[in-house]
């Protein structure tokens, strides 16, 4: 299992951009990687940043080059 730092790089070497980690995190609760909710988070079906639509594909190539997906 890869790291965030290994996904960002990943990302920027591939894509050109820098994905935040919240991006990451959703794309992975979305598939079911995630195991639990942030105890500090306020409301728990809610994101701050949820992954930008035009991000996201990117987001899943990256996961599934690192066999996540």
């Amino acid at each position: 299992m890869a790291s965030y730092r290994e996904i960002q790089d990943y990302i920027r070497a591939s894509n050109g951009f820098v994905a935040q980690t919240c991006w990451i995190a959703h794309v992975a609760s979305d598939y079911g990687l995630t195991k639990r909710i942030a105890h500090n988070r306020l409301t728990p079906g809610e994101r701050a940043k949820p992954c930008p639509l035009g991000k996201r594909p990117a987001i899943e190539a990256a996961l599934r080059h690192f066999r996540m997906i």
